[in-house]
């Protein structure tokens, strides 16, 4: 794992979280670009689009067996390609900055709210680019030849 890129995220994600507790959350909302993109203090209760509401315990263990089950991958797998890896260890960073708004809140902080899609925060950017990456990744490459213990690993393409 990449415990820099990791660090960085989740610190980021921390740092405008609790901007927006401090000056959004009196004012509830700031148009940036009216009717298009505002920064919206919101509360979210659930997982992405709202759903599961109140279901806190459920998060913080399907969160743990997530991050869990990818250090075992990643330590399984510590030569996998590059991409995937980059893939994984921004899934596990958005993972790490909701579980840590779980635990400390009992809810996630979101905030950045483009009118047509539900309010959104850095962590959950974060989850949704490393699964995207991460599926390209599994989609595009059917299996990856030996190599030998020093070279770099390059995937074969379907």
């Amino acid at each position: 794992m990449n415990f820099i890129l990791i660090a960085l995220i989740v610190l980021l994600d921390k740092a405008t979280k609790l901007l927006a507790i401090e000056y959004l959350q009196p004012i509830r909302t700031l148009p940036i670009i009216e009717g298009i993109f505002h920064l919206t203090y919101h509360e979210n209760r659930g997982a992405a689009f709202g759903i599961l509401q109140g279901q806190r315990t459920f998060f913080l263990i399907a969160t743990t067996i997530v991050l869990i089950a990818i250090a075992i991958f990643m330590y399984k797998y510590r030569r996998i390609y590059t991409p995937m890896k980059l893939g994984l260890n921004l899934i596990v960073a958005g993972a790490i900055g909701n579980l840590i708004d779980r635990i400390r809140f009992g809810f996630v902080v979101d905030f950045f709210d483009f009118r047509i899609w539900p309010v959104f925060n850095i962590a959950d950017s974060a989850v949704v680019v490393g699964a995207i990456l991460v599926s390209y990744i599994i989609l595009k490459y059917d299996h990856y030849e030996p190599v030998e213990p020093n070279e770099p690993i390059e995937p074969k393409e379907m």
